[in-house]
């Protein structure tokens, strides 16, 4: 599991999972500790990977720095070996709750590449001084997490919960809304209350924020990250 510390101005990961996947059963494992200078964290994305119904996706939250490395956070069920994912078995305390960090090479190609997901990509608008505490409020909960588990809730502790309940803590002010269950709808809800790129349709953050084709013709290229921004609005 993923756990952090801050020396100085410098984010110290260990266990940052950067696997190579050829399918879900066949993958080579790599856990990395990884140095990140919270000087230079420069945006905040907002991906969400769809594999079904367009009410329900998988949030993942990515972090990027002037050196060009991106670092995504995942909330996810910590299945034991053997255990499969049912939704129904998340609202009845039947899996952990884990807070991954993961090289996009990892979380968001084996969605993409692997697993025939559709991911959107959208550029948060929001000052850096809130783009650290973000990233440092995920550190503090995956480390929190290591010391004391908890259950992962389909409702109410999931990839979106998580993160709304930070943000919440953070900002302050944020409505409830349904859209942070069905969690397809996410970024219409982050669309209305400002945080997306300004200037915008949803209509036209959502085109142009569709990832999925250039992450397959990407594939495994070192400027994976690069690659699948190519037209999105950055601001």
């Amino acid at each position: 599991m993923t756990q952090g510390q801050v020396i100085d101005e410098r984010l110290q990961l260990d266990n940052v999972r950067n696997f190579r996947w050829r399918s879900d059963q066949d993958y080579d494992i790599s856990w990395e500790r990884r140095d990140y200078d919270l000087r230079h964290l420069q945006s905040v994305d907002l991906l969400t990977s769809y594999w079904g119904m367009p009410a329900i996706a998988h949030i993942l939250v990515s972090f990027g720095f002037e050196d060009g490395r991106q670092l995504v956070f995942t909330v996810e069920t910590r299945k034991e070996k053997g255990e499969t994912y049912s939704m129904l078995g998340g609202f009845f305390k039947e899996y952990e709750l884990s807070i991954v960090a993961a090289d996009e090479l990892d979380a968001v190609r084996v969605r993409t590449n692997v697993r025939d997901e559709d991911i959107y990509l959208y550029r948060i608008d929001m000052p850096q001084p809130v783009m650290r505490e973000l990233l440092l409020t995920y550190v503090k909960q995956a480390n929190t997490l290591v010391e004391r588990p908890r259950f992962y809730n389909t409702l109410t502790a999931n990839c979106t919960t998580i993160v709304f309940d930070m943000a919440q803590s953070i900002i302050g002010g944020l409505p409830v809304d349904q859209r942070l269950l069905l969690t397809g709808y996410l970024p219409g809800y982050v669309h209305d209350v400002g945080g997306l790129q300004k200037g915008y349709s949803l209509g036209e953050l959502r085109n142009r924020g569709r990832i999925t084709e250039r992450a397959k013709q990407a594939d495994d290229a070192p400027d994976f990250s690069l690659r699948i921004r190519q037209g999105v609005p950055v601001g």
